[in-house]
């Protein structure tokens, strides 16, 4: 997902989808999956001197990408699409002046109930033994950039460091994010769950546990057949109800919450048992996946009144 938060930043990828060529060029790779150059061009009917300028654009803002990928005795380039949504912020941005950012490992998590299939990884290792729940307490967790489980939940103590004397008018945090198959499986529905403090802020479906192609950023170690990347996702909790990208999925405000800066923060990720799709949940740090980020959080205040 790419997030502009400014119509103003996004002036370089309006430009780059202002051109019926290069819209076509982005369904056919949705639709048909990735493609070589060679192959690309011609379903295009272009030239490939054509399709490369074409391409850059594209891959300049971020939405496609470029791979080798070795054939026989030799390498041919693989594109692909990048990116599962573009969101736009219309209203102005946030004073982040009045924001404490921080960002939170992915083996970080305070506490733990999770069930195997799981695991952990550093961008060096594995972490102990696949499927054996008893690594997710090892003291090398908090090294992990990847991890992995069927069902259950991981919760994180977010830092509260906002100046005293002010309360909590929104809370946003990004993570990388998918579902975890036996090996990979790119339609593997799964029901996920974000809460605050308890509160159930709402739940997303996650479509798969994608191994399609490897990931930008998955360390080359990293077997073919394991989950390669995921979904950069956005929630944002403020005065008017909890937001997933953009659209609202519950009623959940920050008022509801009643966080100020004594508040402890407790930001809970979770397969439940009683939902409809149990397809597991794999979290990416910024050594895996496609995004160079941990879970990033932010905390924007005001005075109490």
């Amino acid at each position: 997902m790419v997030h502009i938060t400014s119509i103003n930043d996004g002036v370089d990828i309006f430009k780059a989808l202002g051109s019926d060529i290069r819209i076509q060029l982005i369904n056919v790779l949705l639709e048909d999956g990735p493609m070589s150059m060679n192959q690309l061009a011609s379903h295009l009917k272009i030239t490939n001197g054509a399709l490369t300028a074409h391409i850059k654009k594209l891959e300049d803002c971020g939405i496609v990408k470029i791979s080798n990928e070795s054939v026989g005795h030799g390498n041919q380039k693989i594109c692909s699409v990048m990116q599962d949504k573009i969101l736009i912020d219309l209203e102005p941005p946030i004073d982040y002046s009045n924001t404490f950012t921080t960002d939170i490992k992915v083996g970080q998590f305070s506490t733990h109930k999770i069930y195997p299939t799981c695991g952990l990884a550093t961008d060096k290792a594995v972490i102990g033994e696949l499927d054996d729940i008893r690594y997710f307490d090892h003291p090398d967790r908090f090294k992990a950039d990847i991890m992995w489980f069927t069902k259950g939940y991981v919760e994180y103590n977010i830092p509260n460091l906002i100046p005293a004397g002010n309360r909590i008018t929104q809370i946003s945090f990004s993570t990388e994010i998918s579902s975890e198959a036996p090996g990979i499986d790119n339609n593997w529905p799964s029901d996920i769950s974000f809460y605050i403090n308890d509160t159930l802020l709402g739940v997303w479906t996650s479509p798969g546990d994608y191994g399609d192609v490897r990931g930008v950023f998955t360390p080359g170690w990293w077997p073919p057949n394991w989950n390669q990347y995921g979904l950069l996702k956005l929630i944002v909790v403020n005065k008017k109800g909890t937001f997933l990208d953009g659209l609202k999925i519950s009623d959940v405000t920050t008022g509801s919450l009643n966080l100020d800066y004594t508040s402890s923060i407790r930001l809970r990720m979770a397969v439940d048992d009683n939902a409809e799709h149990v397809g597991g949940l794999t979290l990416f740090g910024k050594t895996f996946g496609n995004y160079d980020q941990d879970i990033n959080v932010n905390l924007s205040y005001t005075p109490i009144s």
